[in-house]
């Protein structure tokens, strides 16, 4: 019997943490990310269903979310400057996550990959869907930025304005309604939040 080790590596997320160039008050890692990142796509896939006329499947977003970053298990999470650098490098990084990307998916029964291949390999009739993940992911990391700086920690005051700048300019109604709509309560305190 073959042994797959699909689970285990996934399992190993926890282990790679974020925003490896900034001091941070609180260190974050891919899994914790990541079901913040299915959450948000889930809550704006419901959003732009009830608000904006879409038709998506918001359970289909949360599990593109939860997976966006699995291949990190063996790229580790490459910091934005040098990613978005300059294209040689972002390009040639593309091809490092598909080549893990598959690594893991050779770690699956062949019965079993079909169901997660979408998750690692965006298809085009997906495209929609994928930007609501990334407009996920820029939240998460917009809420990281604030939590950040509620703890005294000024060193992602620039990410913020970058992000929040990135998130407006993505121009999407899901986004806009959940960013007037949710966003607000991420500066309160605990006791406020339960007023």
């Amino acid at each position: 019997m073959r042994d797959y080790t699909f689970f285990a590596l996934m399992a190993r997320m926890k282990y790679i943490e974020r925003w490896s160039l900034m001091r941070n008050s609180a260190r974050e890692n891919i899994s914790e990310h990541s079901m913040e990142v299915a959450m948000l796509a889930h809550a704006l896939g419901v959003i732009s269903n009830e608000k904006c006329g879409s038709n998506y499947n918001p359970e289909k977003l949360a599990l593109m979310g939860l997976y966006h970053d699995a291949n990190e298990i063996i790229t580790g999470d490459l910091p934005t400057p040098v990613k978005y650098h300059d294209e040689d490098i972002n390009i040639a990084y593309s091809r490092v996550e598909d080549v893990a990307s598959e690594e893991l998916l050779n770690k699956l029964p062949d019965y079993m990959r079909p169901y997660y291949e979408p998750l690692f390999f965006p298809r085009d009739d997906d495209k929609d869907c994928w930007k609501i993940v990334k407009a996920a992911d820029k939240l998460s990391a917009l809420i990281k930025c604030i939590e950040e700086e509620k703890a005294g920690n000024h060193e992602f005051d620039t990410a913020y304005l970058t992000i929040e700048k990135a998130l407006v300019e993505m121009d999407m109604e899901e986004v806009d309604i959940f960013m007037n709509w949710f966003l607000p309560s991420y500066h309160k305190t605990l006791d406020e939040l339960q007023e």
